[in-house]
């Protein structure tokens, strides 16, 4: 009984656990990549960037980590390979809430839920020439994620993070 109980308590941790493992491991084997912009926000920043609006302010006021990463893209076999380790990557703990195709190029926001929060959103963008990824992990809201996502809010917050920090 005390066995069954430990290896239950053992999977939960380690599903909870794994969409921030795999972040982090791609976060770690890319960082020092050559030309990679990687950029892990610490908390006093947060409130630099949430003065974009109010819907990002409501959003930047909930969140406990926030990473961008910048990588070249320039060879289709390394945009194959970025847009499947992604992919991979988010597998089946996220929710694709968007998705926009156009051949090799990417476009995709995915959200990690749990009961009626959104926990986890990462948005993915490769235009074929350099990929970048936008990691959020807090509470929040599903309707405000929602109405950002549809007015594209986190395109103009992946704006104002490069206009930020200076990234080229």
């Amino acid at each position: 009984m005390t066995k069954s109980i430990f290896f239950l308590l053992s999977l939960v941790l380690l599903t909870s656990c794994g969409s921030q493992n795999a972040i982090d491991s791609f976060y770690n084997a890319h960082k020092n990549d050559d030309q990679v912009q990687a950029i892990r926000v610490p908390r006093f920043m947060l409130t630099l960037l949430s003065s974009i609006s109010p819907e990002v302010q409501s959003l930047i006021g909930n969140t406990k980590d926030l990473r961008y990463m910048q990588f070249p893209s320039t060879t289709m076999e390394r945009t194959k390979a970025l847009n499947n380790e992604m992919a991979t990557m988010t597998g089946n703990s996220f929710i694709e809430v968007y998705r926009n195709n156009d051949n090799a190029k990417r476009n995709v926001v995915s959200i990690r839920e749990k009961g009626n929060t959104v926990k986890e959103i990462l948005i993915y963008n490769n235009d074929a020439s350099k990929g970048s990824f936008l990691y959020f992990k807090g509470n929040f809201d599903p309707v405000r994620v929602r109405e950002m996502v549809k007015n594209k809010d986190f395109e103009k917050l992946d704006d104002v993070i490069i206009n930020q920090f200076n990234i080229q």
